[in-house]
């Protein structure tokens, strides 16, 4: 439901507390059960901005685990490669490419037109 409009309800029942001989026929309708129903909204609205809190402090106490975690790795991987070099079956295992298995650069490859005759 849109902002809006709940407070136009608000507003409604705001205005319903100030009119004097307001006795509707469906007992549904008293302004004690529209002032409950207000207060319940109310209660409910307030639920969901703290859920809402509460959910972002978790994301955010996840996302700052995940960093820790990648400078945790990131760390490991340079241990690795100080203890047993580049090159090694130990750096491989931890994801790392072994320097002899890198694609070395090449010279520029000729374009279509650049071909020899």
């Amino acid at each position: 439901m849109r902002p809006v409009d709940v407070q136009s309800d608000r507003d409604a029942i705001a205005a319903l507390k100030a009119i004097t001989g307001y006795k509707p026929s469906n007992a549904a309708f008293t302004l004690d059960k529209a002032v409950t129903a207000d207060q319940s909204a109310a209660q409910k609205q307030e639920q969901e901005v703290q859920a809402k809190n509460a959910a972002d402090a978790a994301r955010d106490a996840s996302v700052a685990a995940e960093f820790a975690l990648r400078d945790m790795v990131k760390g490991i991987r340079q241990q690795v490669v100080a203890q047993f070099g580049d090159n090694s079956d130990e750096a491989a295992a931890v994801g790392l490419t072994k320097s002899s298995e890198r694609k070395r650069g090449g010279g520029r490859k000729p374009a279509a037109d650049d071909k020899p005759s």
